[in-house]
């Protein structure tokens, strides 16, 4: 007789069945909801922290999550986060500029009336504690295929030696053999002609003055381009004017229009938290990089012009106490946010890492530059040359080593390169060159590296390709320590960070990371990104070995170079270092103002006393943070010391 199963038999078997075969397809589903519960579990076990750190998401309230694209420490404790118009066009049409001022240790936001866009500007810490900010957005970029109206670069030229003129925007140009007419898109001022007389003949020359500004057709649609140089009349002139001022373009056509930058710059004071403008730049600048000097003033480089051209080597100084810009008689180019930093000679060190806009065969060499004599010495033996672009420079723990790291880097523009390579160089060495440092954690564009008080340097983040392209954002960090030239791997950030993101090490030890502005949101280049609003903080594994040393003293104390200081100390170990850390100021891989400075001092039973360097190109007048670091590698929370400006100290 053949065997039947039973009804209750056969729907215990559908039912196993039915059950393997979702196993089957929900296995991965399950397999991975496991690993990231554990993942979950593990990474804040307190024997994980105390080897690797940990990340948590700040509570950034809605009203106040912007795009940050530069962030600064300011002496008060608090960070200003800086978007601007946050690279939305949108946000800039509607003149909507956003700046958002965080205090890190009661996690409030209060939102800065922000004046102008300050997107791409570049920024830099006074003496006073002040940040100076310059430069920012004049036009966002118009890719071919976009531009609706012809346009292009007009030379404005003043032959009367008497009088400047200026134009105001909207004046009309128009072609003498074209008879098309451009509008001017901003004011633009003309100066006097230059008029000299022979000391010999006594004859009496004139040379005619030039200005730039941008000018676009009246009208869309290709027939109001020109192809060919024309000279062309100014609308609204009399008389004598009319022979005195005249344009000169040559194609004025609907080619890609880069961004433009604008020559404002403002003062931002922490105690009354709001921007003050003071004198605008000689030269507009979007992508500029400042560099703080010895004696306080600043040194301003590189930059999109108005026209969206990179500013030809005209470089300049501000006088944070005068407010006022000043040419260096003598140009130098290099290409937009130069990692420029201020040596212990007083020159200034071109690591060769910038970011953005140039040609791919000028200004990208490292080198050492003296400003007063604008020579440039040539540091060679650079890996990896054509991929400094996006590449982040640090100068690495103590000052006093001199020692830098140039990290990762691609190629010029929107190429596909990307490198691993970490390169150091010794500015203290008889002949200094670079050598290879132990690769990264990935080729990437973009890392973040951040100089922690215990000697060692965080690096996070970055991408493989430009802009995040094709999902390649890298969810790594690393902690680097210079003594062993050694790097390991520390807990992964918790969200991917490449263009427009940066990191600044806080008061209490720990770090800040903020943005990043994927181009698309997908491995398959289909979905636009969104911009990461979302601010992390990484607590490194010194958190987590117990009480930390405490520092206290005079409030908000002020040491001369040279001069000395007494704190009272509790700690339960020895001190074994006390380091002057210069708040940092971060924005599109490149934060030139961070340095961490080894102090001598004496430890007593009850307190400490340190002593500055007192070398101003080691120790430049301004706000820094103080740690001492105890025998763990633990260091306390800072106290801010002022170093105040040296009237004996003149750049130039």
């Amino acid at each position: 007789m053949k065997y039947r199963p039973s009804s209750r038999t056969r729907r215990h078997a559908i039912g196993t069945a039915v059950v393997l075969v979702l196993a089957g397809l929900n296995g991965p589903a399950l397999y991975r909801f496991g690993s990231e519960r554990y993942h979950e579990y593990r990474i804040n076990q307190p024997e994980y922290k105390a080897g690797n750190g940990h990340w948590k998401v700040v509570d950034v309230p809605e009203k106040y999550r912007i795009n940050t694209i530069h962030a600064a420490l300011l002496h008060t404790g608090k960070v200003l986060l800086i978007a601007g118009s946050g690279n939305n066009a949108k946000n800039f049409a509607a003149k909507s500029f956003r700046s958002v001022l965080w205090d890190p240790a009661r996690n409030t936001f209060t939102d800065i009336p922000t004046p102008k866009d300050m997107f791409c500007a570049g920024h830099t810490q006074l003496p006073d504690g002040r940040l100076l900010v310059a430069g920012g957005t004049q036009r966002y970029e118009k890719l071919e295929g976009d531009v609706e109206k012809a346009g292009g670069l007009m030379f404005v030229h003043n032959e009367d030696p008497d009088k400047p003129k200026t134009f105001p925007a909207g004046t009309l140009f128009t072609g003498k053999r074209n008879g098309k007419t451009f509008a001017s898109q901003d004011p633009v001022l003309v100066p006097r002609a230059k008029k000299t007389q022979s000391p010999v003949t006594g004859e009496v020359t004139v040379e005619a003055s030039t200005a730039r500004v941008y000018v676009e057709a009246l009208r869309k649609g290709r027939r109001y381009q020109t192809g060919t140089e024309d000279n062309y009349r100014i609308a609204g002139l009399k008389g004598e004017d009319r022979q005195n001022f005249y344009g000169i373009a040559q194609k004025l056509s609907f080619d890609k229009k880069d961004f433009q930058g604008i020559k404002d710059a403002w003062e931002f004071d922490p105690v009354a938290e709001r921007y003050i403008p003071v004198d605008p730049m000689n030269e507009a600048r979007w992508y500029p990089t400042l560099t703080t000097l010895q004696d306080g003033k600043v040194l301003s480089v590189s930059g999109l012009d108005e026209i969206g051209q990179v500013v030809p080597g005209k470089n300049e100084i501000y006088d944070p106490k005068t407010k006022k810009w000043s040419y260096l008689p003598k140009e130098r180019f290099f290409p937009t946010y130069p990692a420029l930093f201020l040596t212990d000679g007083g020159k200034i060190f071109y690591t060769g890492s910038n970011a953005g806009y140039g040609p791919a065969d000028k200004g990208r060499t490292p080198g050492i530059w003296d400003v007063k004599r604008n020579t440039f010495d040539v540091v060679p033996g650079i890996s990896d040359p054509d991929a400094l672009e996006t590449s982040m420079s640090v100068l690495l723990p103590p000052a006093q080593d001199q020692r830098y790291m140039v990290l990762g880097g691609g190629g010029v523009g929107e190429s596909e390169k990307s490198t691993a390579r970490t390169r150091l160089v010794d500015l203290h060495a008889e002949k200094p060159r670079f050598t290879d440092g132990p690769d990264l954690y990935a080729a990437v564009r973009y890392p973040s590296s951040v100089i922690l008080p215990d000697d060692t340097v965080l690096t996070t983040n970055g991408s493989g390709g430009y802009r995040g392209r094709g999902g390649s954002n890298v969810l790594r960090a690393e902690v680097y320590d210079p003594r062993s030239n050694t790097s390991r791997r520390v807990a992964d950030p918790l969200v991917g960070r490449n263009y427009h993101s940066g990191a600044l090490l806080l008061p209490d030890g720990r770090v800040m990371t903020f943005g990043s502005d994927s181009l698309f949101a997908d491995r398959a280049n289909t979905r636009p990104g969104t911009f990461q609003q979302q601010i992390d903080l990484y607590s490194p594994p010194y958190l987590y070995r117990g009480e930390r040393p405490r520092i206290t003293g005079p409030a908000r104390s002020e040491v001369k170079r040279g001069g000395t200081a007494t704190f009272r100390t509790r700690t339960t170990t020895r001190i074994a270092k006390a380091r002057l850390i210069r708040p940092g100021s971060f924005t599109h891989v490149t934060n030139v103002e961070q340095k961490s400075i080894a102090l001598t001092f004496r430890a007593t039973a009850r307190g400490v006393t340190v002593t500055l360097p007192d070398d101003p190109s080691l120790v430049p007048p301004g706000w820094y943070m103080l740690h001492v670091v105890d025998a763990r590698g633990v260091p306390s929370e800072a106290v801010w010391v002022k170093v105040p400006a040296d009237e004996d100290v003149d750049t130039f």
